[in-house]
């Protein structure tokens, strides 16, 4: 089942849900905004918002590709916006091409690898609000390609499995990286 509806991602949650039910009060609160909230894949939806991101791993598994966040000033997975796309997959697709350069991806699985909710502070002209972040695992060739860093990113680097936490250490951090190498 591909992502690209609401009534997709309600499946997908409930299929994240069975796998990992001691995730249910996040999993719960992301199926509320998705039934409740007409505007939930709109970046300008102060409620909260979808966004969709990839922990990105090499084929031997030793290695994530992450950004360092120009705005939030965090190594992270890549990602972002939806900007009105209900399918999650795609959007966490393009920010890695956008953010990376990178274009050989090969998508692990079509299921929900990891979601968070987060608060994002106000920055600018945006208040603080909330990201309801969708997670993907997508495998690429390291050092196939060269990596871009664009102006969204302090850096866009390779760490390697047993740095990551050095970068950072969050519990959704910890969470990806014990999934990926489970």
């Amino acid at each position: 089942m591909k992502f690209g509806s609401k009534m997709t991602l309600e499946k997908k949650l409930n299929q994240y849900l069975a796998l990992h039910p001691n995730e249910n009060e996040k999993i719960n609160r992301m199926i509320y905004l998705l039934k409740t909230d007409s505007n939930c894949f709109e970046n300008n939806n102060w409620n909260g918002h979808f966004t969709g991101s990839a922990w990105v791993i090499d084929k031997t598994h030793e290695w994530v590709l992450m950004t360092h966040h120009r705005k939030l000033n965090l190594w992270l997975q890549l990602g972002g916006h939806a900007d009105g796309n209900t399918n999650l997959l795609d959007v966490a697709i393009n920010e890695i091409k956008e953010e990376s350069g990178l274009t050989q991806l090969n998508i692990v699985s079509h299921r929900i690898f990891d979601l968070d909710i987060h608060e994002i502070p106000s920055y600018n002209n945006m208040p603080k609000h909330y990201h309801y972040d969708i997670r993907f695992l997508l495998e690429v060739e390291r050092d196939k390609e060269k990596i871009i860093v664009s102006h969204e990113s302090y850096d866009v680097a390779w760490i390697h499995k047993s740095s990551v936490l050095q970068k950072n250490d969050e519990i959704s951090i910890k969470r990806m990286l014990e999934k990926s190498w489970q």
